[in-house]
C-alpha cells in the first residue's frame, strides 16, 4: 500500500469521525433540548426506520440485492419484544395470560409464548431469528443462483405472506396487533424520563450500525460485495461464492431490521401486520433510494425525510401522499438514480463541463477487488467457460 493511499484513508477516517461527533451532539444533545416529548419520541421512530435503512443501503445500494420484504425481519424483533412487554405486563398484574388473551377467551398460554416470558431469551431471540431466517432464505434463494427481479418478488411474496399469517393468528392480537404496554424491562413507559431514555437507546443504537455499514463498506468485503454486484461471473471466475457473499449482507441486514422492529414496538406502543407488510417494506425501500443507496449516510437521511414528509404531509394531504411518494420514487430511479445524493455531483459535472473545467488527475492507488475483477481479462473467462 502506498503512503498516498494511507493518507487518504486516514483523511477518510478523520472526516467519519467528526461526522459522528456532530451526530451524537445533534441526536443526544440538540434533539432533547430543542423538541418537545412528542416531537422526540416521533424522531425516535424515524429512527427505527432509519437502522433498516441503513441495512438496505448495503443489501441493495452495495450488493445488488432488492430487498423488498424487510417488513418480515421488523415483524420477527417486532413481535418477539411485544410478547414479552405483553407477559411482563401480565406477571406484574398476577395474571397467566395477556389481557388481550383473557378479552379473547384464551385461558392458556400459547407454547410459543413461554420462551420469551425471559428477558435473555427475547433479547437473543430478538438478535438471533430474523439473521437466521435470512440465512435459511438467502441459501436457498442465492445458492440457486435466483437474482434481479425474481428475487424481489419472492421477497415481496414473504412479507405479504407473513402478514397475512400474522392477522389470522388471534394468539398473537390477529388483525389488531399487540399494544397497551406498560413497561420496557422493568421501566414505566408512562414516564417521560424512560421515553427520552428510549430515544436515547434507538440514537445510540443508529450511531452503532452506521458505524458497522461503513466499516464494512470499506473493508475487503465490502468491495468484493460491489464486485459481486457488478460483475458476478468474473468474481465466480476468480474463485469466490458469490452466493455466500451475498448471504452475508443480506443476514446482517435482517440482522438491523430486527433490532429496528423490537425497539418501534416500546417507542410507538402498538406492532401490527400492517406495519410489516408489503406496504412498509416498500417505503423502507423508497427512504433508501430517493436518499441515495450507494452512499453511507444516504439511506439513513433518505428514511427520515420521507418518514418525517409522510407524517407531516399526511395529516393535510392523506388521499393524495401515496401518489406523491410514487411519483417521488419514480423520478429518482428514472432520472436520479444515486438519489439525492447524486444531485451534487450531476450538478458539479455539469458546471464543469459547461465552464470547460478540466478534471484534476486522480492519484494512483493500488486496485481494489472490485477493480481487480474489472481488470480481468475477458479471454481468460471465456477460456474458463469453455
Amino acid at each position: 500500500m502506498t503512503t498516498l493511499t494511507r493518507r487518504m484513508r486516514a483523511h477518510s477516517s478523520l472526516t467519519a469521525l467528526a461526522g459522528f461527533a456532530v451526530a451524537a451532539v445533534l441526536l443526544f444533545a440538540v434533539a432533547p433540548a430543542v423538541l418537545s416529548d412528542f416531537r422526540l419520541n416521533l424522531l425516535a421512530k424515524f429512527l427505527c426506520f432509519a437502522i433498516v435503512a441503513a441495512g438496505i443501503g448495503l443489501a441493495w445500494g452495495r450488493g445488488g440485492m432488492l430487498t423488498l420484504g424487510q417488513g418480515v425481519f421488523f415483524g420477527v424483533g417486532a413481535y418477539i419484544m411485544a410478547m414479552h412487554m405483553q407477559m411482563a405486563d401480565a406477571t406484574r398484574l398476577g395474571n397467566d395470560v395477556p389481557e388481550f388473551m383473557e378479552i379473547a377467551g384464551i385461558r392458556e398460554l400459547p407454547s410459543f409464548w413461554q420462551p420469551f416470558a425471559s428477558a435473555p431469551v427475547a433479547i437473543i431471540g430478538i438478535l438471533v431469528l430474523p439473521g437466521l431466517v435470512a440465512a435459511v432464505l438467502g441459501y436457498g434463494v442465492f445458492k440457486r443462483r435466483v437474482k434481479g427481479a425474481y428475487f424481489a418478488i419472492l421477497s415481496q411474496a414473504l412479507a405479504a405472506a407473513l402478514a397475512i399469517l400474522l392477522t389470522g393468528q388471534q394468539a398473537i392480537g390477529g388483525f389488531t396487533g399487540l399494544s397497551d404496554f406498560r413497561a420496557f424491562f422493568g421501566f414505566k413507559l408512562s414516564d417521560p424520563a424512560n421515553r427520552q431514555m428510549l430515544f436515547f437507546i434507538a440514537a445510540g443504537t443508529l450511531l452503532v450500525v452506521v458505524a458497522l455499514v461503513r466499516q464494512l463498506m470499506h473493508s475487503r468485503y465490502g468491495e468484493l460485495l460491489v464486485a459481486v454486484r457488478d460483475q458476478e461471473e468474473r468474481v465466480r471466475f476468480l474463485g469466490y461464492d458469490p452466493a455466500n457473499v451475498k448471504i452475508v449482507a443480506y443476514v446482517v441486514a435482517a440482522f438491523f431490521a430486527g433490532i429496528a422492529g423490537a425497539l418501534f414496538t416500546p417507542i410507538v406502543g402498538i406492532i401490527s401486520p400492517a406495519d410489516i407488510g408489503v406496504v412498509p417494506s416498500i417505503a423502507f425501500l423508497i427512504g433508501v433510494a430517493i436518499g441515495g443507496r450507494t452512499t453511507l449516510l444516504g439511506p439513513v437521511l433518505g428514511a427520515i425525510g420521507v418518514a418525517w414528509a409522510q407524517t407531516a404531509l399526511s395529516e393535510e394531504f392523506p388521499s393524495e401522499w401515496t401518489y406523491l411518494q410514487g411519483v417521488l420514487f419514480i423520478v429518482v430511479v428514472g432520472f436520479i438514480p444515486a438519489g439525492l445524493a447524486g444531485v451534487w455531483p450531476l450538478l458539479k459535472g455539469f458546471y464543469d463541463s459547461r465552464f470547460g473545467r478540466s478534471a484534476a488527475p486522480e492519484p494512483v492507488a493500488e486496485p481494489t477487488p472490485a477493480q481487480a475483477v474489472e481488470q480481468t481479462p475477458v479471454a481468460e473467462e471465456k477460456v474458463h467457460t469453455r
